[in-house]
């Protein structure tokens, strides 16, 4: 005797079939516009956005591959680790980036550099990120209106700083700041359009410039030109800088795209290796994506690459130590 169940499970299964096939590709290719936009190095501006994601596309990739070999799914899990081999080529410029060579024996400076956000009132977890990194020389950018009023609490032990001028735009006011424990001439600022503070410090490794920048947000957030005159008013500073530099801030890109390229090709300066990723802070780090950055001339050599403790921002803090590169 023949019932309609039997005839329902022998249709159900390659129904079943299709859909579990159709949702494995969706979620094979769905990474793939984004490895193809960064390998492509195409400045437009789909393509540029895109390519801010190879990393937390990397991570989720190689999670859907240890899905399919759970399930016994070889096929499947074969075709994503194409689409692994992709993105590992378009994020490693951005995740190793060469640190340079360093001088035997010259001294090592430290960098504490970070985007607290400007509604960011948790003074005590700022506090405790920077003693815990202990740096030498501290760059904070978008310092809200209560840290600014408590900044000797956050700051103690830094005695030369340099702040620039209060910033009263649509993110509310906030301002950049170099804090030091050596002695800082200031950079002066200028009206380009690019929100940033200078000063030249006076290290171990001898009279270093240092540069904190904050680069507006990306196409569509902003309009598209937005970020590359700002790397050009930031081009046109580094020029008058002589000496080893440091450029530490949010570029709101990051190092393997278009403004990292930019950055490269017209300042000659290389970035620190950018994994695991520093914003969003709510993501596990290695699904971050790496806009926190720090940045070098040829003449010095980076040494570690860390991300510091939580500042209650939405962005991790970076922690770097560099030195002389040798000849």
């Amino acid at each position: 005797m023949t019932t309609g169940v039997h005839h329902e499970s022998k249709t159900a299964r390659p129904l079943a079939r299709i859909a579990f096939s159709l949702v494995a590709l969706a979620l094979v290719c769905a990474p793939l516009p984004i490895a193809l936009a960064a390998l492509s190095g195409n400045g437009h501006r789909w393509a540029d956005i895109l390519a801010q994601f190879t990393a937390p596309a990397l991570i989720a990739s190689l999670i859907l591959a240890g899905g399919f070999l759970l399930i016994r799914r070889w096929r499947w899990a074969a075709a994503t680790g194409g689409v692994i081999v992709l993105l590992t080529v378009a994020v490693w410029p951005q995740w190793f980036s060469a640190p340079g060579r360093a001088e035997a024996g010259a001294p090592v400076v430290r960098m504490y550099s970070a985007n607290l956000y400007y509604l960011n009132n948790d003074v005590a977890a700022i506090r405790r990120s920077i003693e815990d990194a202990d740096a030498d020389i501290v760059v904070l950018i978008e310092l809200g209106r209560e840290p600014a009023g408590r900044i000797d609490e956050i700051l103690e032990g830094y005695t030369y700083r340099v702040a620039s001028m209060r910033l009263d735009q649509t993110r509310g006011p906030s301002r950049s700041v170099i804090a030091s424990r050596y002695p800082l001439d200031e950079i002066p600022s200028r009206p380009n359009g690019l929100h940033s503070v200078g000063a030249v410090a006076s290290t171990p490794l001898g009279r270093l410039n240092v540069i904190g920048v904050h680069l507006t947000r990306p196409w569509p957030f902003q309009f598209q030109w937005g970020q590359i005159t700002q790397t050009m008013a930031l081009g046109d500073i580094r020029r008058t800088l002589t000496g080893p530099v440091v450029v530490a801030g949010d570029f709101n890109s990051v190092s393997s795209a278009r403004i990292g390229r930019q950055v490269k090709r017209d300042m000659s300066l290389s970035p620190a290796g950018g994994f695991p990723g520093t914003w969003p802070s709510a993501l596990p780090s290695p699904f971050g994506v790496t806009i926190d950055q720090v940045w070098r001339s040829d003449d010095l050599a980076f040494v570690s690459r860390r991300l510091g403790r939580p500042t209650g921002s939405d962005h991790r803090p970076v922690v770097t130590e560099f030195t002389r590169a040798a000849d």
